[in-house]
């Protein structure tokens, strides 16, 4: 059994339901979304957005197994930021940050991301997740970059 299933749409990711029932995944599309997509804590140095103090984070980090551990990406943290070659870098780090989980507990070998601005007003994340048995699962996400 797998996650419940997330598919991402052009305001987000929602639920997938199959008559009537929620369905499940057993790829790593629900974990890739619930991974970029949800506030990881912003760190002391981090500066926030219109100058807020709001470090965000997930509510579930307060029982993760292991202390310490953080679920997320700090997407968010840039949602206000100008659309430069410097922050469509930091986009890709935060990125790479909030899927290292996945070669840290021994799904994937690696994760290759790639951040772009396929146009104006829009930031491009190509994800390659290398799973141990050889296997790519690729996918792409694009958002309003405002809405991060």
């Amino acid at each position: 059994m797998g996650d419940l299933a997330l598919a991402w749409t052009d305001s987000g990711a929602d639920l997938v339901f199959e008559g009537g029932d929620l369905a499940t995944d057993d790829s790593l599309l629900t974990a890739t979304i619930i991974s970029l997509m949800s506030d990881r804590r912003a760190r002391a140095d981090d500066q926030l957005p219109e100058g807020g103090r709001d470090r965000r984070g997930f509510w579930g980090d307060a029982w993760a197994v292991v202390p310490g551990d953080q679920l997320g990406s700090r997407l968010w943290l840039l949602g206000r930021e100008k659309e430069l070659p410097e922050t469509v870098r930091r986009a890709r780090e935060y990125a790479e940050e909030g899927l290292a989980w996945m070669i840290k507990d021994g799904i994937a070998a690696r994760v290759d991301v790639t951040a772009s601005v396929p146009r104006r007003g829009m930031l491009g994340l190509s994800v390659a997740i290398h799973k141990l048995d050889g296997n790519i699962e690729n996918f792409q996400y694009e958002f309003i970059w405002d809405a991060l």
